[in-house]
């Protein structure tokens, strides 16, 4: 498997874990801001559930380099996870994140080798797959990092 390939899926693996190992909170700290007037835990990782969703759809159009890639108004979709994860249980956040999560990982490892060392041109964007799919990595590693931080 090609290493960048499976960095990405180690890290996504890795992320269910911590994801689920979530379950053993109280609702007191499931809803514990992760700093002074910030997202509690629950809103932390209920809007990565919308930023999964957006890959899964973002994959296949950069396969085949479509020019229009989806859009995603950030601070829109992050309000209505917001909203979303106040009003649902911990649990429901967590099953919801792990499964779109496990398609993300489906989607990933169906990706044939070749295309991690392939440049990509979407509008006037060239990357690779790998440099996209990093910057959930990164996402992902800056919130867990929080969620530690205030646990």
């Amino acid at each position: 498997m090609n290493r960048k390939k499976e960095e990405i899926l180690s890290h996504c693996a890795q992320s269910l874990n911590q994801v689920h190992s979530l379950e053993n909170l109280t609702e007191e700290q499931w809803r514990t801001p992760i700093a002074e007037g910030k997202w509690t835990i629950a809103e932390v990782v209920g809007h990565l559930i919308p930023w999964d969703k957006y890959f899964i759809g973002r994959i296949p159009k950069i396969i085949n380099e479509e020019d229009e890639l989806p859009y995603f108004a950030i601070e829109e979709v992050n309000g209505e996870a917001s909203v979303h994860s106040k009003n649902s249980s911990k649990e429901k956040i967590i099953h919801e994140f792990l499964d779109v999560r496990k398609l993300l990982i489906a989607q990933i490892s169906d990706l044939d080798d070749k295309l991690w060392e392939r440049e990509f041109h979407v509008g006037d964007e060239t990357f690779s797959l790998y440099e996209d799919l990093s910057r959930l990595v990164k996402h992902d590693e800056d919130h867990f990092a929080q969620i530690d931080r205030v646990l």
